[in-house]
């Protein structure tokens, strides 16, 4: 069957146009081993996730530190060193988002991202100021793969769902844009998503490149 056509595409930020590797981080800072108890006794991702629903980025992170006092500064360095952490480009998805939008293509990202951080990041990033829309979890309060933010998006974005392609690199992310009717592609590198978008007609094989 034909997928009807896409008339909006919409980019997850980490491990698409950002690596997000917290774990890589901290296996060259303090060692594998070390990171692994870490991990082990503190529940960073759940910290992050307070981060991207709109908690103060330096304030949450430091609150955890304290209490946990045997690994104070080493979640400290969530915060001090977190553009190490998002880092480095994935320089195709962004050539892939720029050749979209020289189309005018509407590019929208769907992130779960903190307001500081986010804010932080494009100081670094300019092509993360390269949208037609924005939906940052931090500003909306809620978090991928909640219904709601995909709720949201279809309330404000101004086009169907089922006109919407998402790539995001996370299965229960595109699980629930599944159920919303959304048109998904499951990033698993560049090369794939190019692709899914020479598929869909958007570009050709050379802008694809």
């Amino acid at each position: 069957m034909t997928s009807p056509p896409v008339t909006a595409v919409i980019f997850d930020i980490g491990n698409v146009l950002i690596e997000w590797q917290p774990e890589r981080f901290y296996d060259a800072v303090i060692g594998e081993a070390r990171r692994k108890r870490m991990f082990a006794d503190v529940d960073l991702h759940a910290m992050n996730d307070r981060v991207d629903r709109g908690g103060p980025f330096r304030e949450t992170i430091y609150e955890m530190a304290e209490a946990t006092p045997q690994w104070r500064d080493e979640i400290r360095l969530w915060h001090d060193r977190w553009i190490e952490m998002a880092s480095p480009v994935i320089e195709r998805s962004v050539r892939l988002q720029r050749a979209l939008r020289a189309k005018h293509v509407p590019v929208f990202c769907l992130t779960n991202f903190g307001v500081e951080s986010f804010a932080y990041a494009r100081t670094h990033y300019d092509f993360l100021s390269e949208w037609d829309q924005e939906y940052v979890s931090g500003h909306m309060r809620r978090i991928k793969p909640e219904p709601e933010i995909y709720e949201m998006v279809e309330a404000q974005c101004g086009h169907a769902p089922e006109g919407l392609l998402f790539t995001d690199d996370r299965q229960d992310n595109i699980d629930m844009a599944q159920t919303r009717g959304w048109q998904t592609h499951l990033f698993e590198g560049p090369a794939g998503w190019a692709e899914r978008l020479v598929q869909a007609g958007l570009l050709t094989r050379e802008e694809a490149r």
